[in-house]
């Protein structure tokens, strides 16, 4: 039955529960999905067929004897950032060749043991630097979305391009995905997913490779809201190994959809704006006013004066961040090693060789801005616009809004290696425009399919919420999904 991978995780829970179709048959569909079609998209890095067949025997075991938990049985998709315990785990960098690591990321560990299968780790941008997906020592991950009569190939998104990818070409059910400036609302918005990245420190962030630690945030990608809210119940945790990680109950999620939002205050941001916006992305902006407006939310215009700073900032803040970060990669202990005329010599071989431009770039930026006589005049002056980008959102808050509506992206997908991109890394830069201030702040945000742009491609607004009140978001998300219906890629691979 060819239609199993067509379901949602919620579904297919239900078919798992009642004994209409069993774990194995639906890790195997998926299973033949993947390898029918992972050449074409280039979603996953590596494939666990027998881990995955061993994970779902055991569900299946459990499933009959009337045990099981939230995902018991569910196959889901693990971007290559998190760390899974004997299995390939390079955040698609050269530098990481053939680590497998010895323990399994937090996140992972609770999707585990909620019963969830693995089927394989996903492509990414190399260390999550990108908004494309081209950056990944593996190669470009392809968008399964095609404009109107053209065969062009388009980007997923980035940083959890795999993620993305994978969930709209029904290659998993679900899957996990980072986001550090937008790396899972801006691949959701492209690829007509739904991606919620939480509360800074909702999750934990152990066992995740290192970005920027103060920006990185895990959460999933999924086909709909429901999925969504399912798959962040199980992910999000207190963890005694993530010192940043919040200890507050993680509420059931799934009980916030079917919510009414009447009464409720939507903020619309007039700095949202931005020159040149193409029409089509005001136009849906628009439409989702008007959807919450019909649902009895109120609606009210706001500003977040410090918006406009809050690209520059974040561009020095990850940067340096990175830097610190991925000073540990030298080829002593693990990873790619290439011998030199000395230690010194051997650190910086690898280094070159083992990072990808991208990656070289930004740890450039990072070096510089954290230098002597740079630190105060760039880094220090970031950290409090920061505290000013933070600030705005509370004093938004604070004036009683329940929820920010915003676009998800300036535009839709993007060709890959579209030149304009490739020449301008700034102009690659401002995909996040809308996406990084919430990471900034450590606010949550979810990204929901809307609509299609004039080429039948998908477009995605963005909710963002107060900290730790997911719940509102994936509320609201719900009422925007309702109105505007669900999603897919035409199937032409």
């Amino acid at each position: 039955m060819s239609d199993l991978t067509k379901l949602t995780i919620s579904e297919a829970r239900e078919k798992l529960r009642s004994k209409d179709i069993s774990s194995v048959e639906l890790t195997d569909a998926y299973l033949g999905a993947i390898d029918a079609a992972n050449q074409t998209f280039n979603a996953y890095v590596a494939v666990t067929h027998d881990k995955a067949r061993d994970m779902a025997k055991a569900s299946d075991y459990k499933l009959a004897n009337g045990e099981g938990g939230a995902l018991e049985g569910i196959p889901l998709g693990i971007k290559d950032l998190f760390g899974t315990e004997g299995v390939h785990t390079q955040a698609c960098s050269h530098v990481l060749d053939g680590f497998k690591p010895r323990y399994e990321s937090t996140v992972t560990a609770n999707l585990w043991a909620d019963g969830a299968v693995m089927l394989g780790k996903l492509n990414m941008d190399e260390f999550a630097m990108g908004s494309s997906n081209e950056t990944s020592y593996y190669g470009a991950v392809v968008n399964p979305w095609r404009a109107g009569g053209s065969n062009r190939q388009l980007v997923p998104g980035g940083s959890s391009g795999g993620s993305a990818a994978a969930v709209s070409s029904w290659l998993c059910a679900g899957a996990t995905a980072t986001d550090t400036g937008g790396s899972i609302r801006q691949p959701a918005a492209f690829t007509g997913t739904v991606g919620i990245k939480p509360t800074y420190g909702r999750v934990s962030r152990w066992g995740v490779v290192a970005f920027a630690s103060s920006l990185d945030q895990a959460g999933p990608i999924t086909r709909d809201v429901r999925d969504a809210a399912i798959m962040l119940k199980s992910m999000a945790s207190v963890d005694p190994k993530d010192t940043t990680s919040v200890d507050l109950p993680v509420p059931d999620y799934e009980a916030a959809i079917g919510r009414p939002i009447k009464g409720m205050k939507v903020g619309i941001p007039k700095e949202y704006r931005v020159d040149g916006m193409p029409e089509e992305i005001e136009v849906l902006w628009q439409k989702g006013i008007a959807w919450l407006k019909d649902a009895g939310a109120e609606i009210v215009d706001i500003s977040l004066p410090h918006t406009k700073y809050a690209l520059p900032a974040y561009y020095i803040v990850a940067p340096a961040e990175a830097s610190s970060n991925l000073a540990r990669y030298d080829g002593v202990r693990y990873g790619l090693r290439v011998p030199g005329k000395d230690i010194t010599d051997m650190y910086e071989q690898t280094r070159a060789a083992g990072f990808g431009r991208e990656v070289k770039r930004r740890i450039m930026i990072g070096t510089y801005v954290l230098s002597a006589g740079y630190y105060d005049a760039y880094y220090l002056q970031a950290q409090k616009v920061r505290t000013l980008i933070k600030k705005d959102f509370e004093d938004v808050f604070a004036a009683g809004v329940d929820v920010i509506l915003t676009p998800a992206t300036p535009s839709a997908a993007f060709g890959i290696a579209d030149q304009d991109m490739a020449s301008d890394p700034v102009k690659m830069y401002l995909n996040d425009i809308f996406t990084v201030t919430v990471n900034m702040a450590g606010l949550p945000g979810i990204a929901v399919p809307a609509g299609l742009d004039a080429h039948g491609l998908p477009l995605g607004l963005q909710l963002i919420g107060r900290p730790f009140d997911e719940e509102t978001l994936f509320q609201t998300a719900h009422v925007i999904e309702q109105a505007a219906g669900r999603f897919e890629p035409e199937k032409w691979w």
